[in-house]
């Protein structure tokens, strides 16, 4: 009988509840609701803090990042009330406690909070700790750049960096060296208020930055070029209140239909935005795996079906899956493909164009029983087909990475264990429902 994920068992300790058992080989079957894209969500909450008005959002996901986020807000003085729905009202109100804008540790997001924190107070003070995933260095150099391209002043203390702006945001014009969604996002936040039209040039354009764009407006925001490399920004003197509900995480779709596949099943997952999928559809299509779109659901049917790459008419090349900034494949759903060619009759090249540290995981994969060439930090080559058995894995703190390897333990038959799988929890508070409501059967050691 499948067990859940979400409860680890009573009296279980942080580090055995991070182990997850699974019994591989059977096909995972039925319809599920995603959660919202914590992509999203982050950058949203931070952006409300332009605004003394209040702001609802609906769907908001019950993850670690928006606890702290929302911690933060309380500790100011906002007004937070979140319903178990993931209904949340904000009201931040005009006397905030500019000595409790402390930013949240260890947490590559709190870096988007900084031109909130500089709206309302003039000044925050970055700590030496922000970070993300283990993805590799994510430098900070770019949001500086983007802070004082506004007209912030920008000095190393100790412990970290202090960054002022006492006098509000300056239009700016700016071009990043390459198309960061953070930098992107924290771009769009200072324009929204600062005095006079901005422009950015070369700029991320994924679905959440996207979605940003969407709420920005709503509360007033005047922004043209969302979805393109060019953004243009005319700031407003105070932004509205509003209500906004956030969209389905493409990310959390894509996984679901390719644990559809790799388990031979047939998985239907809602999708209120599949005109972002032409790319992901084909990445699919790479392996024999064909996804329909309908009536608001995205489906798989791979029932019987056996996953072989399809051959190029270019037979020479080698079969090559590519992930870079929007509108290429993303770069957080390249190791659900790797898992998907792992499986594959065939050979694929895979190339993170993003990362550079994001492929170390593939001796992992290899104890599977997986055959895995790694090229450099950039590229590996999967050689599928061959038969691989249950294993004893441990995950890297990367999302997609620990959930590729709950994709290859769910196709093979028999028990595996994934250790330190606690980045599965990170993104996806539902992850773990929809897993036992699909028919996998995974529990806590």
């Amino acid at each position: 009988m499948p067990v859940s994920l979400l409860t680890p068992p009573a009296g279980a300790s942080e580090t055995v509840s991070d182990t997850l058992v699974v019994e591989g080989g059977r096909p995972l079957n039925g319809r599920i609701s995603p959660s919202a894209n914590k992509n999203a969500v982050l950058p949203i909450l931070c952006a409300s803090l332009l605004t003394d008005r209040t702001v609802t959002i609906k769907r908001v996901p019950d993850i670690v990042e928006v606890q702290k986020i929302l911690d933060l807000f309380r500790r100011l003085g906002s007004a937070v009330d979140l319903k178990p729905d993931g209904t949340l009202t904000l009201y931040h109100g005009a006397h905030l406690d500019p000595g409790a804008a402390v930013l949240p540790s260890g947490m590559r997001a709190s870096i988007m909070l900084i031109p909130g924190l500089l709206h309302r107070f003039g000044r925050a003070f970055i700590e030496d700790d922000a970070k993300g995933c283990a993805l590799g260095v994510r430098e900070i150099d770019p949001h500086i750049e983007v802070f004082r391209a506004f007209g912030a002043v920008v000095t190393e203390e100790a412990g970290g960096i202090l960054v002022r702006a006492p006098n509000g945001f300056s239009a700016a014009e700016h071009w990043l060296d390459y198309a960061s969604v953070t930098t992107t996002e924290n771009f769009l936040i200072c324009a929204s208020v600062a005095d006079g039209t901005s422009q950015l040039t070369n700029a991320a354009c994924e679905p959440h930055v996207q979605e940003l764009c969407a709420f920005l407006g709503e509360m007033g925001a005047k922004i043209s070029g969302s979805g393109s490399s060019s953004l243009k920004v005319t700031g407003v003197d105070g932004l509205a209140g509003l209500k906004f509900t956030l969209a389905d995480d493409f990310h959390e779709v894509a996984t679901f239909l390719a644990l559809g596949a790799i388990t031979g099943g047939e998985v239907t997952v809602r999708n209120d935005r599949p005109d972002h999928f032409a790319l992901i559809d084909r990445a699919f299509a790479r392996f024999g795996v064909e996804i329909s779109h309908q009536n608001g659901d995205s489906s798989v049917h791979a029932t019987g079906a056996k996953l072989k790459v399809r051959k190029p008419f270019t037979a020479a090349l080698l079969p090559k899956i590519e992930a870079a900034p929007w509108p290429y494949l993303p770069a957080d759903l390249l190791p659900i493909f790797i898992a998907l060619g792992a499986r594959a009759e065939g050979q694929t090249m895979f190339w993170n164009k993003v990362y550079e540290g994001a492929l170390g995981w593939m001796p992992e994969m290899s104890k599977f029983g997986a055959h895995i060439v790694t090229c450099d930090p950039h590229r590996v080559i999967t050689f599928g087909g061959a038969p691989m058995g249950p294993a004893e894995v441990e995950s890297p703190y990367i999302i997609r990475a620990a959930i590729a390897l709950l994709m290859t333990a769910a196709a093979i038959p028999g028990r595996s264990t994934i250790r330190k799988a606690a980045p599965i929890r990170r993104a996806h508070p539902r992850f773990a429902d929809n897993l036992v409501a699909l028919g996998a059967e995974v529990r806590w050691a």
